[in-house]
């Protein structure tokens, strides 16, 4: 079977939500730039959900920082990265920035760390409204509210008047997504969104993206380290390796014909409820 079958998902006549190409990140040191993103090339379709994991390291966050240009400035990038039509790395500032929020979103690992404990989740969530749609607060409260409710806060017409820290862990990641859905973009990238958050409630937030790109077909952009979480969430995967991508797939072929040596050592590594057969030969 040839890549374009096993990705079913892709629809050819409106190509790729994001189309990576020839993506390169290097950092400068004295003794010469470190390469941390070395020729990555990765596409995301309409309403498709593809995962990137690999290891601490491999390059993954750095490739979706890239995406949404929150680089540090001392780093260099080389390549392409285009949302639908628009080349994002020769957007001038300005033009990023009213994308980012609006038609490019992203999920940040750590809720607590980047809801501000001081303004209130209506601010907050409300906040792309004002910003990019210059909707008034009014309406922008009840809006975020409405937001609230699509992911499964609870009472949100009086959630929403708390601050950050009267929120468990899941709460604040739904608000998270919650200000990441505001406007509908085209794409979602979510750096490890579950990774604070224990089973039960991961398994909700996971129930919840699919729920969302089932109900708004939004694409979405999937960055982790565990292989659980693809395997129950991704259509399509790329395995990073050193800041390569060593081999990428449908998450069915991944899981059961992997292809290359480092995706293999993943899968071995990862506890299963099954014991893993032996090799034949050995007793």
């Amino acid at each position: 079977m040839t890549m374009e079958e096993e990705r079913f998902h892709a629809d050819p006549a409106k190509g790729p939500t994001l189309r990576i190409r020839d993506l390169v990140v290097e950092f400068p040191k004295r003794s010469g730039p470190v390469r941390v993103v070395d020729r990555v090339s990765l596409d995301v379709w309409p309403g498709e959900i593809v995962g990137v994991i690999g290891e601490s390291g491999s390059g993954k966050t750095m490739t979706a920082l890239s995406t949404l240009r929150m680089l540090p400035k001392r780093a260099s990038v080389a390549g392409s990265i285009e949302l639908g039509a628009r080349p994002l790395l020769s957007l001038p500032a300005a033009a990023m920035r009213r994308l980012r929020g609006d038609r490019l979103a992203f999920i940040p690992q750590d809720a607590m760390r980047a809801l501000n404990p001081t303004m209130r989740i209506r601010r907050q969530v409300g906040e792309p409204f004002v910003l990019h749609r210059r909707m008034g607060v009014r309406e922008a409260i009840r809006r975020a509210a409405g937001l609230l409710r699509q992911v499964h806060v609870r009472d949100p017409d009086q959630r929403i008047h708390d601050y950050p820290h009267g929120f468990s862990g899941g709460m604040q990641q739904r608000a998270m997504i919650a200000m990441g859905l505001a406007l509908e973009p085209e794409l979602l990238i979510a750096d490890e969104p579950t990774t604070a958050l224990d089973v039960t409630v991961q398994a909700q937030v996971l129930r919840l993206l699919k729920e969302i790109r089932a109900r708004k077909g939004t694409s979405i952009l999937f960055i982790t380290h565990d292989l659980g979480v693809v395997a129950e969430l991704c259509d399509w995967v790329y395995v990073m390796y050193r800041g390569r991508i060593v081999e990428e797939g449908s998450v069915e072929r991944i899981f059961t014909a992997p292809r290359d040596a480092y995706t293999r050592t993943l899968l071995a590594a990862t506890p299963t409820l099954f014991a893993p057969a032996r090799p034949e030969g050995l007793a």
